[in-house]
């Protein structure tokens, strides 16, 4: 049996497009070339995501940039070297494909407007990948990756958030670590009327400062004790101070953790923290008067609680706590997906 004449099947003409002859073989070469162009804008996007991973924080942005550069310039070339190789004149096309390109553009607004969005993001760089940011809408997180048509924010929470790309653009942005920055934060307490504000203060700051994701104190960010207000139950006041950058990352745990400092240094201090109450004179209770009454409550002398026929219970005495906020704030962050893979790499389906 003789062999078919695969020369001969290869030069077959399957139709002309454009005044070009388009062939069997042509169309395998153009095949080819895009599938490997796709495959090695994959690899090359991949690696160099890792090397992002692994580079300093002030390098991060640059390489995302080199990444989606490269990433997209391999797809473009690959699709235009493919179509040249299937037989296709490109420039013989222009007019056909400025009218797609219009029936296209009048169809997919919506995603023409998202993919160019999130370029301008990439070169812009006002925002990066490992910022954190806060939405109009309430949306608060760290970017994770900026794709063609949306940006994938997480959460402290680790709950993923896809956010489209025109968002960052036309709404108002917060980001809380530009420029790999870092900035001050104000944490409200208060305490009793008649407190020593002196005391308070070296208080607060003495545990502030030794807290181990507070700044290193200079002449232009120094940690502060504010009195604001005179408050309804006493003496309303602010603490100022300028966090680590992974601090800032997790406000939710920052305020916490420094709201539980404050509270145990004003503890140590012997300095009481208002609490609402209401002064209610009583005449008499199950027909006793005066000291019955009290001891009818189970009270004693001075706030102090009666838990025995001899033993009292001091209700001001400071006690060992743990901060959990504080705990979770010296964990370091886990930026990678779920599947382990480094994250801000190209994704089907972002």
């Amino acid at each position: 049996m003789a062999l078919p004449d695969l020369a001969h099947f290869e030069d077959t003409r399957l139709f002309a497009l454009g005044g070009s002859a388009v062939t069997v073989g042509g169309l395998v070469t153009g095949g080819v070339i895009i599938v490997v162009a796709l495959l090695l804008s994959k690899l090359v996007s991949r690696a160099l995501c890792r090397m992002r991973e692994r580079s300093p924080q002030k390098s991060t942005a640059a390489l995302y940039l080199l990444e989606k550069l490269v990433g997209y310039g391999l797809i473009i070339l690959g699709v235009a070297s493919g179509l040249s190789a299937a037989g296709l004149n490109l420039s013989s096309l222009a007019v056909f494909a400025g009218a797609v390109g219009i029936g296209i553009g009048l169809g997919l607004q919506g995603v023409v407007k998202e993919f160019v969005s999130g370029l301008f993001l990439i070169f812009d760089r006002m925002i990066s990948v490992g910022d954190y940011v806060e939405l109009e809408a309430g949306v608060r997180g760290a970017i994770m990756e900026i794709g063609p048509r949306a940006t994938r924010i997480r959460t402290n929470d680790n709950v993923n958030i896809i956010v489209p790309n025109s968002a960052f653009i036309e709404d108002r942005v917060t980001n809380w670590t530009l420029k790999g920055d870092t900035r001050r934060i104000h944490v409200p307490f208060s305490v009793a009327y008649g407190a020593d504000r002196a005391r308070v203060r070296d208080a607060v700051l003495e545990a502030a400062r030794a807290s181990p994701f507070t700044l290193p104190e200079t002449e232009a960010r120094k940690s502060q004790v504010w009195l604001v207000a005179f408050g309804e139950r006493g003496l309303d006041f602010e603490l100022l101070v300028w966090p680590t950058q992974a601090s800032v990352k997790r406000p939710a745990g920052m305020h916490a953790a420094y709201t539980w400092l404050i509270a145990d240094a004003l503890d140590a201090a012997g300095i009481e923290v208002p609490f609402p109450q209401t002064d209610v004179r009583l005449r008499s209770l199950f027909g006793r008067e005066g000291e019955d009454a009290i001891q009818a409550l189970g009270l004693g002398q001075d706030g102090k609680r009666m838990v025995g026929p001899d033993r009292t219970e001091d209700r001001h005495a400071p006690q060992e706590t743990t901060n959990d906020a504080a705990e979770e704030l010296l964990t370091p962050p886990d930026f990678t997906d779920d599947d382990g893979a480094p994250s801000g790499g190209i994704r089907s389906g972002t």
